[in-house]
């Protein structure tokens, strides 16, 4: 497999009345063909917006793409027409957007909405995008799809709808697909079939995929890597087995934390991560998980470094990483 995506130290902004918000700030990784990512972390911490500058979605103003680069398929893609970016994003590069209730345009066919990309980039005509629409939703398991394709997207459930987006994602063979909260607002059953769905569709087109998720079980069960971002950055990169077998940064040892087990004794509460996020107009000089990390509480007087300079990510493994001071496996403080 090749490298399909390197992103190089790419730098998204908001430029707001309260300040600068820096909410993608140096963010650096690779994808390889037909490779599933995993990016995870809390609300806020720039996970949909380093999708969204992929795109070239962002809206300016207030947003903007500062600095870094883009690299898909051997082209910067930040530094290409807006001509030719449309020509890539739903046809080479295609997005599955948050909150499937309100994605799709509520006054047009699901036929039009799937038939549009189809026309556009594949050049085909009405009644083949039509045929190949129907198809997309059969494959993804639409019942009577050449039926309701001619319905409106509220006479669909929330399940269906995420379907639908799928098929809109897919409906082009794209070589990558960003999946930005696929599962939002499904229960537990229908976000199975989604994630299905994906994964089969992904494999049996070689398609890599970026699954953005607060839900580090979707991760373990359908990704290869995963890279863990925090206050607009990347503090932790590994497999997904390296990562679930030996955590090595304290913000992700405390997102682990903060779900429940099946293979565990029963606890009385889980064991959240206390505080808040950053506020990202005013980032501190050193680590931003300094007021909510445990080990630096415990260890102050060995951990001046933390408040004064930004960990950079350090080697903790076979191809793993963590932007932390300290070795948490052995209490160590690194150099």
């Amino acid at each position: 497999m090749g490298t399909l995506l390197e992103v190089k130290a790419l730098r998204t902004h908001f430029f707001t009345q309260e300040g600068v918000v820096k909410a993608v700030d140096g963010v650096s990784y690779d994808l390889q063909e037909g490779e599933i990512l995993g990016l995870v972390g809390e609300s806020g911490c720039g996970k949909s917006v380093s999708a969204l500058s992929l795109m070239r979605l962002v809206q300016d103003p207030p947003g903007r793409i500062v600095g870094g680069q883009i690299m898909f398929e051997g082209r910067d893609l930040l530094g290409i027409s807006e001509d030719e970016m449309r020509a890539i994003r739903g046809n080479r590069m295609a997005m599955i957007f948050q909150e499937p209730m309100t994605s799709l345009n509520p006054v047009l066919t699901i036929n039009r909405q799937l038939s549009e990309a189809l026309e556009l980039h594949m050049k085909m005509d009405k009644n083949a995008a039509r045929r190949r629409s129907v198809e997309l939703l059969d494959m993804v398991g639409i019942p009577e799809a050449s039926r309701r394709i001619d319905d409106y997207p509220h006479q669909f459930s929330g399940g269906m709808r995420q379907r639908v987006m799928i098929a809109m994602g897919m409906s082009c063979n794209p070589k990558l697909l960003l999946a930005d909260e696929p599962t939002t607002a499904l229960d537990v059953t229908i976000q199975a079939q989604v994630l299905e769905i994906v994964k089969k569709l992904t494999s049996e087109m070689g398609t890599a995929v970026i699954i953005i998720t607060h839900n580090l079980g979707v991760v373990a069960r359908y990704a290869d890597r995963v890279n863990v971002m925090y206050a607009g950055r990347i503090i932790e990169r590994a497999t997904a087995r390296g990562l679930y077998a030996e955590p090595s940064h304290p913000y992700t040892i405390g997102l682990l934390n903060s779900v429940p087990r099946l293979d565990e004794a029963l606890k009385e509460k889980l064991d959240p991560i206390e505080g808040l996020p950053p506020d990202l107009v005013n980032l501190p000089q050193g680590c931003p998980f300094v007021p909510r990390c445990k080990f630096y509480r415990e260890n102050k007087d060995k951990l001046q470094k933390c408040v004064e300079t930004y960990p950079p990510l350090f080697m903790v493994g076979k191809d793993h990483m963590a932007a932390c001071w300290v070795n948490v496996q052995t209490g160590g403080v690194r150099e």
